[in-house]
């Protein structure tokens, strides 16, 4: 990551910025926070076609006993593709859970493998590997557990939608229709051995943009001609907030509309969302609070502040930088929400590993959650 100056001097610079600029209570405030003379923005706005972005806002209100939402929209389109690398790994968790919570004799501490895997783990471990440092592997044994239509089907029916999770992240098998049994542990000396689920084969996509770039490598060889991402995971802004909304305030939904887990589980959720990779063991100098946190103090490797809560899933493969974010600020009483994707891929390769992520795409993410940030400080309630 690149060297950057301390992130609450640049929030308090952003906070002087807005303290100077008039808004019209009719603007969409990220129109507001798009026009920013900070080079972090405007090199991204003034090529928005070659960054592909996309970004919903949400400021939260409380009335009497309610929660009112209230959306600002920028080139949302679910019918225009983005690759949601990572951020996949959210609704595969909360998947999970409500199918352990449905299972008696499960619990999210079972211990279990995956066949042919060595690696003994739970659910709990895997939640907590996924959120503090996006652990591939953890993800793709939640999807051997639940199978691609189960997850799929699960958020369909609570409103999560459109959404078509198609495969698994970064391993050999990653197409597979068919999943792998787990073998569970039902206590220290038996075990029992799940079976295999046959999925769909997904359909390729039919939206604008799954056709991307110039050109793509496969090993060593370069193919002239767009990557074709029909086949890959679909997962569109509208649905990520839906998600983010339903776990973190499932009050504001109909019963129907809440996925059935318990308190416990949802603790254990709503923890590992926010928990620091430091806070469970992992290297400070390699895993920096920001880590896989991009939105607000993501250009920056200094510890974010004690009061400051960001309850997230990010996503970056592909050259497409992805975030899905509440943030909570318990020292200054405000909150938000801010899901947003650029694609940084100034040579139109795939593949060839040459993306601006440090350069534009994690910098842009970082200011635009500052000056959304900076907005909230001044925004009345």
């Amino acid at each position: 990551m690149m060297p950057r100056k301390s992130v609450l001097f640049i929030l308090f610079a952003v906070l002087f910025l807005f303290s100077c600029t008039e808004t019209s209570k009719n603007e969409n405030p990220l129109q507001m926070v798009l026009r920013s003379e900070n080079p972090k923005i405007k090199r991204v706005v003034d090529n928005l076609e070659a960054h592909e972005v996309q970004i919903r806002y949400t400021q939260i209100n409380r009335e009497n006993d309610s929660i009112v939402f209230t959306d600002f929209d920028f080139q949302v389109d679910p019918n225009r593709y983005f690759y949601p690398a990572s951020t996949v790994k959210f609704p595969a968790v909360v998947a999970a859970l409500e199918k352990v919570s449905e299972i008696d004799s499960l619990t999210s501490r079972t211990i279990f493998y995956i066949e042919g895997d060595s690696v003994e783990t739970t659910i709990a471990k895997a939640v907590s590997e996924i959120f503090a440092v996006s652990d591939n592997a953890a993800n793709n044994r939640l999807l051997e557990f639940l199978g691609q239509d189960d997850l799929n089907q699960r958020m369909a029916h609570k409103g999560v939608a459109p959404i078509r999770i198609a495969h698994r992240l970064s391993t050999p098998n990653a197409d597979d229709a068919t999943t792998r049994p787990l073998v569970i542990y039902i206590n220290d000396s038996t075990t029992s051995v799940s079976k295999s689920i046959i999925n769909t084969y997904p359909s390729p996509l039919d939206i604008l943009g799954v056709e991307k770039g110039t050109g793509f490598y496969t090993d060593d060889s370069l193919h002239r001609e767009p990557f074709d991402f029909s086949l890959k995971n679909y997962y569109p802004i509208q649905a990520q907030h839906g998600l983010l909304k339903r776990v973190i305030f499932p009050e504001a939904f109909a019963m129907e509309e809440r996925f059935q887990i318990t308190d416990e589980q949802r603790h254990l959720l709503l923890a590992a969302m926010h928990t620091l990779p430091k806070e469970v063991g992992y290297d400070s100098n390699t895993y920096y609070d920001s880590y896989v946190k991009f939105l607000v103090f993501g250009d920056s490797t200094d510890p974010i502040p004690e009061h400051i809560k960001i309850y997230n899933k990010v996503g970056y493969a592909y050259g497409t930088l992805t975030d899905c974010a509440y943030i909570k600020d318990t020292q200054n009483d405000i909150d938000f929400m801010v899901t947003a994707t650029i694609l940084v891929n100034k040579d139109g390769i795939f593949n060839d590993n040459f993306y601006e992520y440090d350069e534009i795409g994690i910098p842009f993410l970082a200011e635009l959650g500052r000056e959304l940030y900076a907005y909230e400080l001044k925004r009345k309630r």
